[in-house]
C-alpha cells in the first residue's frame, strides 16, 4: 500500500505551477506565432484548449489539473524533497484568471474582433512566462490583492 502524498495535507509543492506554466508558456508561444501567421482557426482552436485546461485548474483545483498530475508522477519524484508547501487557493485562482483571459479572447474572436485572439494570447502568455521563468505568478498576486482589500474571502487550503 502506498503513502499518502504529505502535499495533501499541507500545501502544493511550489515547483508545480511553475511546472504547468511553462508547458501553459510553450503552448501559448505555438499560438502566438500561429495567430501571427495567419492559421486564425489552428491558433483558436488551440486557444480553447488551453481555456479548456485552465478551466480544468480553475473548477476541479490545482491538484487535479493534468499538469500537477504529471509533475506529481513524473517529475517530483525525481527532485529534492520541497522545503516548504504553498496555499493551492491563490494558483487556483490564477487558473480562473488566465480562463478569463483566454475565454473573452476567444469571444471576442469569434464575435468578429480578430486581433482579440493575438492580443488574449499574448496577455496569457506574458503571465505564464513569468511564473515559470521567475516564479512571479500574476494571478496569485491578484489574488493576495482580492483577500488583503476584502473582496474575496481566502479559502481554506484543502
Amino acid at each position: 500500500m502506498s503513502q499518502p502524498d504529505p502535499s495533501a495535507r499541507t500545501g502544493i509543492d511550489p515547483r508545480s505551477p511553475r511546472f504547468g506554466a511553462g508547458i501553459t508558456a510553450v503552448l501559448l508561444l505555438i499560438d502566438l506565432f500561429l495567430s501571427l501567421v495567419g492559421a486564425a482557426t489552428s491558433a483558436a482552436v488551440l486557444l480553447l484548449v488551453i481555456a479548456l485546461l485552465f478551466a480544468w485548474g480553475a473548477f476541479a483545483g490545482i491538484r487535479r489539473h493534468p499538469y500537477g498530475v504529471l509533475f506529481r508522477a513524473v517529475i517530483r519524484p525525481r527532485l529534492t524533497p520541497p522545503t516548504e508547501f504553498e496555499d493551492p487557493a491563490p494558483p487556483t485562482f490564477a487558473q480562473a484568471v488566465g480562463l478569463f483571459v483566454t475565454g473573452v479572447g476567444l469571444v471576442l474572436y469569434v464575435s468578429g474582433v480578430p486581433l482579440a485572439l493575438p492580443i488574449a494570447v499574448a496577455l496569457a502568455f506574458a503571465a505564464a512566462f513569468l511564473n515559470s521563468v521567475f516564479g512571479y505568478c500574476l494571478g496569485c498576486q491578484l489574488y493576495l490583492l482580492l483577500v488583503r482589500a476584502r473582496l474575496i474571502r481566502r479559502r481554506a487550503q484543502a
